[in-house]
């Protein structure tokens, strides 16, 4: 997924030179997300999710693959790339519904946080690795060549999961309509709000908190002033803190009682990017790095508590739309983008950062004074 991420840009601008169709080009990734996210979760929880996760990345593998061929033969347009990543959004909707769900069945709830924990180190280790490999391919063969590849490694996730099964006891929901099963999982949300608060806040980390990353290259550039290298110690530190925090919560974090600890990571979170607009004017680079690894940390903790605890506020037959209620919630992303690029642009990437910030803060803080069931989480 990620080393899609950086051909996709590259492609974008090679085909437009323009920033803002590269950002259309990004957009159109994300924002199938918004929309398919329940409908995956009432797949979720109808199909086996292990072969809708080999489903989906054979689809993702062809989508990919399609880009590639057009891209090595010359034909390839923007309206071909954004078309394409737009499908392949919706296999990657369905995707995270399923991949959430399948982890609760496969570990259990007591080890759920530990569960995802493995998982989201593992992300950003591929992060790593696919973002400096295709990299590395574009380079030396070109973006078609590397969608290529791409597709190659969805295809190598699809064939690791042939021999997978569905643990004992993790029977699906009884089938229905999509209609049914959407009008379900909004009744149940009426009667028990516990994870549309969720959603919110985990909404609210994806607007205020996580919208900070898109700032990175201005506070190299224009407020650092140390260049493409400094950009690409600033994204290794993002890395580096997500890998540290998932590490040291796998240690012994309980999956129940995760509710007071989620809210206090979203105020960590929070105040890490009060800080971190505030860090270039005090200390130098190494300080700021530090700031980042710290906010990512946080992120990567506020990430996983969020996909854990809305596993564990629902029944066993909605797991699977509890794992699209977090893809709704994270593809409110584009937003946040907005936001923050529009207060960089009228008041700079100081207060940028710092109303964000503190926005998110108070979003915890209210949250626990208005909602104390969360606490009890």
């Amino acid at each position: 997924m990620m080393g899609e991420v950086v051909v996709l840009g590259w492609l974008a601008l090679e085909l437009t030179n323009s920033p803002f169709l590269v950002g259309v080009a990004m957009g159109a990734r994300a924002l199938p997300l918004f929309f398919v996210g329940v409908p995956a979760g009432v797949l979720a929880d109808q199909f086996p999710r292990h072969r809708l996760l080999i489903a989906t990345s054979a689809g993702q593998a062809l989508t990919a693959t399609a880009i590639g061929l057009l891209a090595v033969a010359g034909a390839v347009t923007l309206t071909h790339l954004v078309a394409l990543t737009l499908v392949a959004g919706v296999f990657r909707g369905i995707e995270h519904a399923a991949r959430q769900s399948y982890t609760h069945d496969v570990v259990g709830a007591t080890d759920l946080v530990n569960g995802f924990a493995v998982l989201g180190v593992a992300m950003r280790l591929g992060w790593l690795v696919g973002s400096l490999g295709t990299g590395a391919v574009i380079a030396r063969f070109g973006a078609g060549v590397a969608y290529l590849a791409v597709a190659g490694s969805f295809l190598i996730a699809a064939v690791s999961l042939v021999r997978a099964s569905a643990p004992p006891g993790t029977g699906r929901s009884a089938p229905t309509s999509m209609r049914e099963g959407v009008g379900g999982f909004v009744t149940a949300m009426r009667a028990d709000r516990a994870l549309l608060v969720l959603m919110i806040l985990t909404g609210g980390a994806e607007v205020l908190g996580f919208s900070h990353q898109a700032l990175l290259p201005s506070l190299a550039r224009d407020v650092l002033h140390v260049g493409p290298e400094g950009l690409g110690a600033l994204n290794a530190a993002r890395a580096a803190g997500g890998i540290l925090g998932l590490v040291a919560v796998s240690t012994g974090m309980p999956a129940r009682r995760g509710g007071p600890f989620f809210l206090a990571v979203l105020v960590v979170f929070g105040a890490s990017l009060i800080v971190l607009g505030l860090a270039p004017h005090v200390v130098g680079l190494g300080g700021v790095l530090a700031v980042v690894l710290v906010a990512n940390a946080a992120g990567a903790l506020a990430d996983l508590l969020a996909q854990s605890l809305m596993q564990l506020a629902v029944p066993s037959h909605l797991r699977g739309r509890a794992g699209g209620a977090w893809v709704v919630a994270i593809g409110v992303a584009p937003l946040g983008q907005l936001q923050i690029g529009a207060l960089a642009s009228l008041f700079g990437v100081t207060i940028a950062l710092g109303a964000s910030g503190a926005g998110l803060a108070a979003l915890a803080i209210a949250t626990a004074l208005a909602y104390p069931r969360v606490r009890r989480l």
